[in-house]
């Protein structure tokens, strides 16, 4: 894919989701500073990434690049792509592009990670999981399964290796953003300074005051991400490339971006490293609970995409007038132990003249205009007995303190804090409060599928993400994030690697997913296939595995409209491990009007012996008219029940039609560029720009029919641009009679001489 900006994120904490959201309603009014655009130097270099059609001998990129006096070879890649890096003026890199031998290519920009907060652990992470158990358990030379002998390669910022909980497990690793042999962590720097691949390598393999999932597992650290956690494609591709070479048995990145496609740099890479034998491990994004919010490298069709679930949790609700609100702590608030009945009173925005008469009471205040710290201030100052802070955009929110507060400070939605408002303000308003446990629901940041175009099944599997204690430089934090998540998910593909060596990543991500724990909601309805894959991990079932099936979902692509009912097939797999016969049953859905199954008979194998076996899905789409219909296939064998998830789609399916819209300077002078991902393309697409103040349109930056699928990449002249100043930019696109847009603000400044 042609790619301008490819923007990622370290995936752990919370993500806020920025101004250039997918939107089914107007933004608010609101004012937008951003600095003007720098000059732009026509000579500027840039790194790009080449693909190209077949692998180039040494000898043919050297001559290739001798007609390009000004680019230079960075990084060849032979195993995690087919290509190379180079840098050169832009100019002379899209020329370079356009060579015969050049099947593709993008243009590489910065990321960083995401800012740091800590929780309360509740540790009992690892016994979820089945960690505890599993340890004592032991291998076929008689060796307790805690990762011995297993290489785990964690891309992130880097380890602190000389932490005591690491310097066991350290195996060495390389420094890819400095070029040398030294992954550690970037330390003192003040605000530069990282901590993120310290916690994640602690979650697989810490070994001292606290344990990981394989504590005897060896770490090799690739650092990828340097100062304040910022890095680019390249350097992770890079990483991935020299993990390869190193031959690690896992892989581990914790980081993605908020693009749904599956053919993006970094999905591709993940699924070339399994095709070399490697089980990859990546984190689904913190973009939930919507669907569709699965981002690159969770796409990646052959690694475990891993979505986050919650411990066990003691979570505070309030009830007013028979009616249950649950309340989000902030981060850096003390523990909720009200356990009576408090008159609730409006705070307004948290000022002092608006918290007076506020002794004893809780504090109802809205989000905005000052800090959450000086909120909670004023409200301990005027005798609060703890702070209720409402949205003042749609949702709920997370939100953290800048020190810790002495009274309790949560969190709630707009329409939960409007609601309580109106109740204050007819009277006395009392709410009773008390604490209910929670655990092994979806977090809900977590990012949710499916993926677009491929219709494929992501997450893949859920493991504990909230509250997750582990090491950083110099000590212990808890955090939260499908970052904390994945890793764990990477310490038990550790412990089944040691305990089936024979086993290559197919297998391993089967035994995880044939035997999840499929979980439910708050309301006890089972969550979708595409939010939790096949449900959170259960490792003793999955070390015990006799049988397992792959590939561990299914996806049976798309149906259209149409007279006649459709049939559509798959292949499965099913694996006898075991040293002793087995009897496969296949258990018939329960009928739904439209759909038709047709189940084979019991399968027989033999010790070891693997056969494939059809399944087939019969539809009419006159009668069935969902458009999204997925579900749990279950397969009964060694008196164990085998969970195999599915999804269909029908026609065209909701998905966010227009994602990752950039704009911003262009490679020469008198040029601007945009560029935006369209995932399943659109039959009509425009970007349309307006007044910020009055809303009223001004022009269209650009407008297209039928437009491809996949990222689109346009230059702008800067005489087609409105005059200089502050837009509210409208990115759409329609395809199947669905309109999706971002709307973002965009800034004008043609600062550039075009005359020269």
């Amino acid at each position: 894919m042609r790619g301008w900006m490819m923007f990622l994120v370290i995936w752990f904490l919370f993500s806020t989701i920025p101004a250039g959201q997918v939107s089914s309603a107007a933004t608010e009014k609101r004012t937008l500073q951003l600095p003007p655009l720098p000059k732009i130097d026509e000579q500027a270099e840039q790194i790009a990434i080449f693909l190209t059609k077949d692998g180039l001998a040494s000898e043919e990129l050297q001559q290739l690049l001798q007609k390009y006096s000004h680019t230079t070879l960075r990084n060849t890649f032979n195993y995690a792509l087919k290509g190379f890096s180079a840098k050169g003026p832009a100019e002379e890199l899209k020329r370079l592009a356009r060579e015969s031998v050049i099947a593709d290519y993008s243009l590489v920009n910065h990321y960083k990670a995401a800012d740091i907060n800590a929780l309360p652990n509740q540790g009992d992470n690892l016994e979820m999981i089945g960690a505890d158990v599993v340890r004592g358990m032991f291998d076929g030379n008689h060796r307790r399964l805690t990762g011995k002998g297993v290489k785990v390669g964690v891309i992130d910022t880097g380890i602190d290796y000389r932490h005591e909980d690491l310097r066991k497990n350290y195996g060495g690793g390389q420094d890819v953003v400095d070029g040398d042999g030294d992954p550690m962590e970037t330390t003192g720097i003040g605000g530069a300074s990282t901590l993120h691949g310290t916690h994640v390598a602690g979650i697989i393999a810490a070994n001292g005051r606290i344990t990981g999932v394989a504590p005897d597992a060896t770490i090799l650290a690739y650092r990828a991400l340097g100062p304040g956690g910022m890095g680019t494609t390249e350097q992770v591709i890079a990483a991935i490339e020299q993990a390869i070479k190193d031959k690690v048995d896992i892989i581990n990145l914790s980081l993605g971006n908020n693009v749904n496609g599956p053919d993006l740099p970094l999905s591709v890479a993940l699924n070339n490293a399994v095709d070399h034998g490697i089980t990859a491990v990546t984190s689904s994004g913190n973009s939930g609970p919507n669907v569709w919010t699965v981002g690159s490298p969770g796409t990646a069709a052959k690694a475990i995409s891993v979505g986050a679930s919650t411990p066990t949790m003691k979570i505070p609700y309030i009830e007013v007038e028979g009616v249950k609100i649950r309340l989000e702590p902030l981060l850096g608030s003390v523990t909720w132990d009200l356990d009576r009945t408090y008159e609730l009173a409006d705070g307004g925005i948290g000022l002092p003249k608006q918290l007076r008469n506020m002794a004893g009471k809780i504090a109802l205040i809205e989000r905005g205009e000052i800090t959450f710290s000086e909120k909670v201030d004023y409200a301990e100052k005027a005798g609060a007995t703890a702070v209720i802070i409402y949205n003042n955009t749609k949702g709920p929110f997370l939100g953290n303190l800048d020190r810790s507060s002495k009274i309790p400070v949560m969190s709630i939605s707009k329409k939960d804090g409007r609601e309580l408002k109106k109740k204050a303000a007819q009277g006395q308003a009392y709410v009773k409060t008390y604490i209910i446990e929670e655990k092994d629901t979806l977090a809900d940041f977590s990012s949710r599928g499916p993926v677009t175009t491929t219709w494929d099944i992501k997450p893949d599997i859920v493991a504990p993400g909230v509250a997750i204690l582990s090491t950083i430089p110099g000590g212990y934090l808890s955090l939260q994030g499908t970052s904390m998540a994945a890793p764990h998910v990477a310490g038990a593909c550790a412990l089944l690697k040691q305990a089936h060596p024979k086993w290559g990543p197919v297998q391993i991500k089967a035994a995880l997913m044939n035997y999840a724990k499929p979980l439910q909601d708050r309301n006890h309805d089972d969550y979708k296939t595409y939010e939790q894959g096949a449900g959170r991990i259960q490792l003793e079932e999955s070390i015990a595995a006799a049988v397992l099936v792959y590939p561990a979902s299914l996806q049976f692509g798309k149906f259209q409209l149409a007279d006649r009912p459709h049939e559509h097939q798959a292949i499965i797999t099913i694996e006898n491990t075991s040293n002793a016969p087995q009897k496969i049953t296949f258990e018939v859905p329960n009928k739904e009007p439209g759909m038709t199954w047709h189940m084979p008979m019991p399968v027989y194998l033999e010790a070891g012996e693997k056969k494939e076996v059809k399944l087939e899905l019969e539809v009419d789409p006159q009668i069935f008219k969902k458009k999204i219909h997925d579900g749990s296939l279950t397969l009964h064998a060694d008196g164990r029940d085998i969970g195999i998830p599915y999804l269909f789609v029908l026609e065209e399916p909701n998905y966010p039609r227009v994602m990752g819209f950039d704009f911003g300077a262009g490679d020469r002078e008198g040029i601007y560029r945009y560029e935006v991902y369209l995932p399943g393309g659109a039959e009509e697409f425009g970007i349309a720009l307006f007044d910020p103040d009055t809303y009223q349109f001004v022009q269209y930056l650009d407008w297209k029919r039928n437009t491809g699928k996949g990222m689109l990449q346009e230059d702008i002249p800067v005489e087609k641009l409105p005059p200089e100043g502050l837009y509210l930019s409208k990115v759409f696109a329609r395809k199947a009679g669905q309109e999706d847009w971002i709307e973002t603000y965009i800034q004008i400044s043609k600062i550039i001489d075009i005359q020269h």
